[in-house]
């Protein structure tokens, strides 16, 4: 999952744990002591959902599907891919509306880690949570983000696949999307 997903979980908990969830992949190691306690208690919730999704039948057969040069990365296009299809099947949506800016509000009052200073402003001033509703937007965003890894960009040769294999992608995420809402229902309510 990626940023909007992370944000529509969490979106009841307050400003710091919202907060701790949109820049979990920014922040490096276990010892949090140097964020506040809501804060790092959304980062943690992040690292917990990422590992489940990552574990799920459906990411784990997509994941086998991708190119074989270029497996490695296909997590990185995926978490962006099941942004796509929530932004697409929520776009319009009031709540959709009051978790964008609320996301956005944060990522601008808020410096980012170092990891994500750099893209954070972009994800902001592009629209990034709106724009994941058009797949093309998607895939350039994926191609975006490969161009900020060292050497080749690996997520850039992934987007053929991405279109390629499109309806079972979204056939993955239907199936992940509620399991993953079921889930996360038998946990405590964020702070």
């Amino acid at each position: 999952m990626n940023f909007l997903a992370h944000a529509w979980l969490v979106r009841a908990g307050s400003d710091d744990f919202l907060y701790g969830n949109l820049i979990a992949d920014g922040v490096k190691g276990r010892n949090l002591s140097d964020w506040p306690a809501a804060t790092a208690l959304g980062i943690r919730h992040h690292r917990r959902v990422d590992a489940w999704v990552d574990s799920h039948p459906n990411v784990v057969n997509a994941r086998r599907r991708a190119p074989p040069a270029h497996r490695r990365y296909a997590g990185i296009a995926l978490d962006m891919v099941w942004d796509h299809f929530l932004a697409r099947d929520t776009a319009g949506q009031a709540d959709q509306e009051i978790i964008v800016k609320r996301c956005y509000r944060l990522l601008l009052a808020r410096s980012a880690p170092n990891r994500l200073a750099d893209m954070v402003p972009s994800l902001v001033a592009h629209d990034w949570l709106r724009g994941y509703a058009d797949f093309a937007f998607t895939c350039r965003a994926v191609a975006g983000i490969g161009q900020r890894l060292s050497g080749p960009n690996q997520l850039a040769a992934l987007v053929p696949w991405l279109h390629d294999d499109y309806q079972a992608l979204e056939d993955d995420f239907q199936a992940l999307w509620p399991a993953l809402l079921a889930e996360l229902s038998h946990t405590d309510t964020p702070p």
